[in-house]
């Protein structure tokens, strides 16, 4: 499955269960293990578990490659190969600045459902 399929199922699964902030930033460039990181934020421990519930079981029913689940109360990582997502609470987000640490800016962010 292409980077850009697995983005959208990703986006769709975020946007069902009402994630927010949604941002996906193109790391191809920078780092080899993923190319697509996506950075969500949930506003409850239970929101963020829900998020990522959704995410999983949309990426199975569409076929997606799960390589991995690492959960916390306040951040849930998975990892689906060409696409890493990370759902979190707001403060646990503020706090390790995924976008900062990606020196994320508007040119290489893909596009999110609004």
């Amino acid at each position: 499955m292409k980077p850009e399929n697995v983005l959208e199922l990703v986006n769709e699964a975020l946007a069902d269960v009402k994630a927010n902030d949604v941002i996906a930033i193109d790391v191809r460039k920078k780092i080899n293990v993923t190319d697509i990181m996506v950075v969500a934020s949930g506003t409850s421990d239970r929101h963020v578990q829900a998020l990522a519930n959704s995410v999983v079981e949309t990426a199975k029913k569409k076929g997606a490659s799960i390589i991995g689940v690492e959960r916390d109360r306040a951040w849930v990582l998975i990892d689906l190969y060409d696409v890493v997502v990370h759902i979190m609470l707001p403060e646990t987000r503020e706090f390790y600045g995924l976008e900062k640490l990606w020196q994320v800016d508007r040119s290489a962010e893909l596009s999110t459902p609004a």
